[in-house]
């Protein structure tokens, strides 16, 4: 029986191959997924465990990335504390760290390099080992920095920048003096894991000290190094007993602990993202795998009756199904991990283009990756080949003996019950989701939405005959006998049709419900600017990082400015977490109008005004008091003294900016707002602006429509990485597509030469097949699209808060309309001419 089987797959290479497509891609995605995530956890592994020390003295309370250096010397390091560590029997040697915040790099031509996406890191060179006793950085090329105006860059921003060794490298200072230059004498990268698309700036000891510490001779953290068969933990306590009271000794293993939390919750988003995405793949191919064996059993009646008549059991023609699935499903799943590989490097680059440098020697295929790629791709084919394989043990041994193949499908009554049910069952957890159910009321949507696209794809056969019905008629009407017997086609068998278009319709509801919470977002957000930002002309970095004070100086001498307001945002703790404090000065309330609960929003010395819901949730009122605590153990007591709406234009805590720098904190601008004078020429002011920012390229000048167009831009971005990987699962579906189409032709290879026969032309038949393949294409759109409209506003309305604006993306969907009748026409090209090659005799004659 095996070996029959294998002779049947074998027999029909063509049907072999097209029925494997869809494992292949589906599988490839899920594996590339798992290569490609798996070279994201160890690119970031490298770098945290290859840069960090055995120990770490750091600022109390703050731990890794909670918030920049604020450059102070209340929270700075002096040499005799560093001298005081390393007189200690468990240390080995204790090295003054230098973190600046802010730094940027500009390539030869001025541009900004980096600073979008991944951060800008500039540090000071000491060579340290790291807890594995290995170095932390490692040189590619030239020596380290030694004198105060030498710099070492990363590789790629080396590249980037357009610099070689020698080169006089740009650099913009978050403060001070702005404009900065160093002699590029080397190139490096972290030991263990390339940067991950952040850029380095390194430099000396004193060249540090005299970009972020004023030229003092202190640091802001001390790496440690243990003394031989000394714990991490003995060397923390030791530590703790000589330095300040505003600093304590961390393990290397807990700031490697933080450093993995951190980044993890950002990885773990592009993970479950990816596999998201990869389920998708997986799921539109099951659906096609099931669709093909189901037209494979039933071409095949014939034989599987002449297996039964001869002696074979009901099982052995089930088992004998199942395992040419099995061999098809290891085969294409071994083609799929292969390309999977390949695929993960485009993710990569992908990924590089928006700041995520994934290392190359990472993506490899591992154990874990082989192994669940296998299962999937073999355990859905054979899940899929099941339902078919039962009916094929059913075929009856006289259907042999009949003329032609048994074809009584069952009535759809069933299907239409239980779906309907289904449906009501979504709509209910949907309707639950926007009135408020217990825990996020988007998961409830999202389960409501996975159960109508399963369901809507299950009795497509029934709800989707409207639109077959439409389509025969347009047709003929269109294309006269052609067309008709193409709507006829497609009405022939619903099933097949259904199913068929099921797995385009799973791509198509997901970009449309997609393109709802796109365009709801974009428009939220123009709705948003409009209100909420009433400054004429916004100024901020385009990284969203703080800036030199120079720039807002700059600004105010510029004819036409009316007023100037200055913002700055920086990270404070209260109640054991990170908060948002906003510094506004007294031009703020000029700008913009706050909506008071209670108060004032006239905040004036040791004062803050603090939003509603942070007030509710931690139970203040007007006069209760705030401590706020810094980086360095630097603190700010302030009392409150107005609550207000919550609103974008600035942060849950608002106090007087000179009080961030009577806390000891460098002054800088996170943001500027300016008002036009009565009667300036806005074009006019917005050039001289314009001028008067050009010296620091990390700096832009919006006005309202500007910024909406900068935040889109971003949301954009993202969008087109999801329609981007979206598109895989419409390409599996075209395949799909092709695939039935091919068997199709294929069965109805005698219906064909009649036709041939009868006097229908190559061209009138190409275009029966084509128009059938649009019929098909159509169906699944309009399932697709209507579905996703409805998952979209649903979900749209349970995250209202966020997305104040509904916003329907017409023009997207009749593109995607559009898309899908192209994908029906180059779906049919191959059956198409396939069937119009037939020779007609040889077609007639066929059984």
């Amino acid at each position: 029986m095996f070996k029959l089987t294998l002779r049947n797959l074998l027999a029909r290479k063509v049907r072999l191959v097209m029925s494997g497509l869809s494992i292949v891609l589906g599988v490839a995605f899920l594996s590339g997924v798992l290569v490609f995530s798996n070279g994201l956890s160890s690119t970031f592994d490298g770098i945290i465990y290859g840069s960090t020390p055995d120990g770490v003295v750091r600022a109390k309370d703050f731990a890794e990335f909670d918030a920049g250096y604020s450059g102070t010397p209340e929270n700075v390091v002096t040499p005799k504390v560093i001298a005081d560590l390393e007189a200690l029997p468990e240390v080995d040697r204790a090295d003054g760290d230098i973190a600046g915040f802010g730094m940027n790099l500009l390539a030869s031509d001025g541009t900004l390099v980096g600073g979008t996406g991944a951060p800008t890191l500039a540090f000071n060179y000491h060579d340290g080992p790291n807890m594995e006793g290995g170095s932390i950085l490692e040189l590619d090329t030239g020596h380290w920095p030694e004198g105060t105006d030498e710099v070492v860059l990363d590789t790629a921003a080396a590249e980037n920048g357009d610099y070689e060794l020698g080169d006089e490298v740009q650099l913009l200072a978050p403060y001070g003096e702005i404009e900065q230059t160093a002699t590029l004498v080397g190139t490096a990268e972290f030991n263990g894991g390339g940067t991950a698309g952040a850029t380095l700036l390194i430099f000396s000891t004193e060249a540090a000290q005299k970009l972020f510490l004023n030229g003092n001779d202190v640091y802001n953290r001390v790496s440690l190094t243990a003394a031989d068969g000394v714990s991490q933990k003995e060397l923390a306590d030791a530590a703790e007993e000589v330095i300040p009271d505003d600093f304590e000794a961390a393990t290397g293993d807990k700031v490697a602990d933080e450093s993995q939390a951190a980044i993890g919750e950002f990885l773990g988003i592009i993970n479950i993202f990816l596999i998201v995405f990869a389920g998708i793949a997986v799921l539109v191919g099951g659906f096609i795998i099931l669709n093909t064996f189901t037209i494979l059993v039933a071409q095949r009646s014939r034989e599987l009756a002449l297996m039964r008549a001869l002696g074979a059991a009901r099982e052995q023609v089930t088992r004998s199904v199942l395992f040419e699935a099995l061999v098809l499903s290891f085969l294409a799943s071994t083609l799929g991990i292969g390309l999977g590989w390949v695929l993960a490097r485009g993710l990569a680059a992908l990924f590089r283009a928006i700041g995520l440098d994934i290392a190359g020697n990472a993506l490899d295929l591992t154990a874990t990756a082989v192994i669940v790629s296998y299962a999937v791709g073999v355990v859905v084919t054979m899940v899929a080949a099941y339902v078919p394989s039962r009916r094929a043990g059913r075929v009856a041994p006289v259907a042999a003996m009949r003329a032609e193949a048994p074809h009584a499908p069952a009535p759809l009554g069933r299907r239409a019950t239980i779906g309907g049910a289904l449906l009501v069952v979504g709509a209910a957890l949907a309707a639950w989701g926007v009135v408020g159910a217990p825990g996020p009321d988007a998961l409830w949507v999202g389960i409501a939405g996975v159960i109508w696209i399963l369901t809507v794809a299950v009795i497509s056969p029934i709800i989707g005959k409207p639109v077959l019905l439409a389509c025969r008629a347009l047709f003929g009407r269109l294309f006269g006998t052609s067309g008709r017997l193409a709507g006829e086609n497609a009405l022939r068998d619903p099933r097949r049709t259904g199913a068929t278009a099921s797995a385009l319709m799973i791509g198509l509801a997901l970009v449309s419900t997609i393109g709802v919470l796109a365009a709801s977002m974009n428009k939220s957000i123009d709705d948003l600017v409009d209100d909420e930002f009433t400054a004429d002309y916004l100024v901020q970095s385009v990284a969203y990082m703080p800036f030199s004070t120079t720039v807002g100086d700059a600004l105010e001498d510029v004819d036409g400015v009316s007023v100037l307001s200055r913002q700055q945002w920086v990270g404070a703790k209260y109640d054991g977490k990170t908060e948002s404090v906003a510094g506004n000065d007294d031009q703020f309330d000029d700008v913009y109008d706050l909506d008071v609960v209670e108060g004032t929003t006239d905040a004036q010395g040791a004062e803050a005004v603090v939003f509603d819901d942070f007030a509710e949730e931690h139970d203040l009122g007007l006069g209760d008091p705030l401590e706020l605590s810094f980086p360095g153990g630097t603190k700010l007591e302030v009392d409150v003294v107005g609550i207000v709406e919550s609103s974008e234009v600035t942060a849950p805590i608002n106090v007087p900016i000179d009080q961030l720098a009577e806390a000891g904190l460098t002054r800088q601008d996170s943001s500027i707002s300016i008002l036009l004078a009565d009667g300036a020429n806005p074009e006019a002011v917005k050039d001289d602006l314009d001028e008067a920012a050009s010296d620091v390229p990390i700096v832009a000048v919006y006005d309202k429509e500007g910024f909406s167009d900068s935040i889109r831009d971003q949301v954009n971005q993202l969008l087109y990485i999801i329609y981007g990987l979206l598109a895989l699962a419409i390409v599996i579906a075209v395949f799909g597509i092709v695939n039935t189409l091919g068997l199709s032709v294929i069965e109805r290879t005698r219906e064909v030469g009649l036709l041939r026969a009868i006097g229908m032309s190559r061209r009138r038949l190409r275009r029966m097949i084509t128009l059938e393949s649009v019929a098909i294409a159509l169906l699944g759109a309009v399932l697709g699209l209507g579905l996703g409209l409805v998952i979209g506003v649903t979900l749209r309305e349970t995250l209202k808060s966020e997305l104040s604006s509904l916003a329907l993306p017409i023009t997207q969907l009749v593109v995607f309309l559009v898309i899908a009748v192209v994908v029906g026409v180059l779906a049919a090209v191959i059956p198409s001419i396939r069937a119009s090659r037939m020779n007609v005799l040889e077609a007639i004659a066929e059984e």
